[in-house]
């Protein structure tokens, strides 16, 4: 379950930088701004990409905040290290001790 979440996640991941990537700078950047003869499309299909962009962002909060809930009920269920090394010494031979 978990290997399936982190595939989702990496996903979502590569989706969210694209949706990012493709929207327009709102901002007067470097002079790139939107010209006023796209002003009408480029406002629809900038609505449209910041949608898309929240609601992939919005799942990609979620699913990490879920391999994370999952990945500590794992580790609740493990012993230390440890714990782990005292029971591999009780199940060795002894050496024999000399008098």
């Amino acid at each position: 379950m978990e290997s399936l979440l982190i595939g989702i996640n990496i996903v979502l991941a590569i989706i969210l930088v694209i949706s990012v990537l493709l929207q327009k700078s709102e901002g007067g950047a470097l002079g790139l701004g939107v010209s006023q003869d796209n002003f009408t499309s480029a406002r629809s299909v900038g609505s449209f990409l910041t949608k898309f962009t929240s609601i992939i962002a919005t799942l990609f909060i979620v699913c990490s905040i879920a391999i994370v809930s999952i990945s500590r009920d794992e580790l609740r269920e493990t012993q230390s290290v440890l714990e782990k090394q005292e029971e591999e010494d009780s199940n060795l031979p002894q050496i024999p001790q000399s008098k």
